[in-house]
């Protein structure tokens, strides 16, 4: 068997959150929009402004996991613009996510969030994500989330 592939830290995306928009009852579960409308993001490799434009389109199935599925971008700070799709998964006890609905801090310790994203650009000073797999740690805070990006090497 190969090695397992290293990560490498690439920055940290602190994505704001404006209220939560109740779809109801899907097929799946139940679904929900919650726009993106700004934040940052610093790291060694990326670094920029989340530009108001995205959402996460979430589905919350009958056991508390929610899938996470969403689309932003941001401008770095020489001017490109770098699409984000990220997609996982928040699921922990029904006591600490009950405290995170209700917008309590809660150490991400205490429940799972991790996902994958894909990151693509047109401009050709950045055309190493285009090619790059990345994954993520998450935590949910009340007004935003926090998502330590990671590429695979």
């Amino acid at each position: 068997m190969r090695a397992a592939p290293g990560l490498r830290p690439v920055c940290t995306l602190t994505v704001e959150l404006s209220s939560i928009r109740e779809l109801g009852q899907g097929r799946a579960g139940k679904r929900r929009i919650i726009p993106i409308v700004g934040g940052r993001v610093e790291g060694p490799e990326l670094a920029g402004t989340i530009i108001d434009v995205g959402a996460d389109w979430q589905t919350v199935y009958d056991n508390g996991c929610a899938w996470l599925n969403a689309r932003y971008a941001f401008e770095t700070p020489d001017g490109a613009l770098i699409e984000v799709l990220n997609h996982g998964y928040r699921h922990g006890p029904p006591d600490v996510l009950e405290k995170l609905a209700e917008g309590q801090p809660v150490d991400p310790a205490e429940y799972y969030m991790r996902t994958s994203a894909r990151l693509e650009t047109g401009d050709p000073r950045y055309d190493w994500v285009n090619r790059t797999l990345f994954v993520g740690t998450g935590a949910r805070l009340p007004s935003a989330v926090e998502i330590a990006l990671f590429a695979i090497d």
